[in-house]
């Protein structure tokens, strides 16, 4: 099953790392989040990931260096687990929904997983899976309850019934990023300008074909310095590890 990556934002919030690099470059410990979200998921056997890059996307070419060409996959080890990785130029100033929509066409199952290259977590990736196909939906989300600086999706009987992006949050679980979609999803993002976390989840919301995971364990996201740092500490107590 194939593993997006959203990586091709500019991560102006995290400007004293961002000038020179993108931000899942950045590193936390001796190696990059996104080789530590990539770990997390090689970690449940899911080894073959899209990297949909935009902002210097010559960093990633240059760290993996069995890259050969953008769109096609080559063979590597992160964490001295064998993995496939196709490194995709989604563009400079693409939005999260229309970045999604650029690697459609290397989508080659019914359903894919995909997630942001700025957030860490302990979800239990294989149950996520398994919560998706028994519902059935086009597309499952993983509700996660950190601070309240983020959107908020209201849940039901595991249906989401609202989906606001960065509300004030009163019911505390928000968007923790690590979803699970049927490709048929694609078909709600228009073009480059669309934000998935606008109207694609919103519509996927409104046609009650959205659903979330609790998850009440570990997540993190690298907004700014401060949660570099927090997850810089939070590794050297070894109280998280993706791999």
């Amino acid at each position: 099953m194939k593993v997006v990556i959203l990586a091709g934002g500019l991560g102006t919030r995290l400007g004293e790392y961002t000038h020179s690099i993108p931000k899942p470059m950045v590193k936390i410990g001796k190696f990059p989040i996104i080789v530590h979200i990539m770990g997390h998921y090689l970690k449940y056997g899911f080894n073959d990931f899209i990297l949909a890059t935009g902002y210097k996307n010559f960093i990633f070419k240059k760290y993996f260096t069995n890259f050969k060409k953008f769109g096609k996959p080559f063979k590597t080890k992160i964490f001295k687990k064998k993995c496939f990785i196709t490194i995709a130029n989604t563009g400079l100033k693409t939005f999260t929904g229309g970045r999604l929509k650029r690697v459609k066409n290397l989508i080659t199952d019914n359903n894919f997983m995909f997630t942001y290259g700025d957030g860490v977590s302990d979800v239990n990736l294989k149950k996520l899976l398994t919560f998706h196909e028994k519902n059935k939906k086009l597309i499952t989300i993983t509700a996660v309850r950190p601070p309240a600086r983020f959107g908020e999706i209201i849940i039901k009987k595991e249906k989401v019934k609202s989906f606001i992006e960065k509300p004030q949050v009163t019911n505390g679980w928000i968007n923790g990023g690590f979803f699970v979609a049927n490709k048929n999803f694609f078909k709600m993002i228009r073009n480059d300008a669309e934000i998935l976390e606008k109207r694609p989840l919103e519509l996927a919301c409104k046609k009650k074909e959205l659903v979330a995971f609790r998850h009440n364990g570990f997540w993190k996201c690298m907004d700014v310095k401060r949660d570099r740092d927090e997850l810089e500490k939070i590794l050297k107590k070894s109280k998280w590890q993706t791999f």
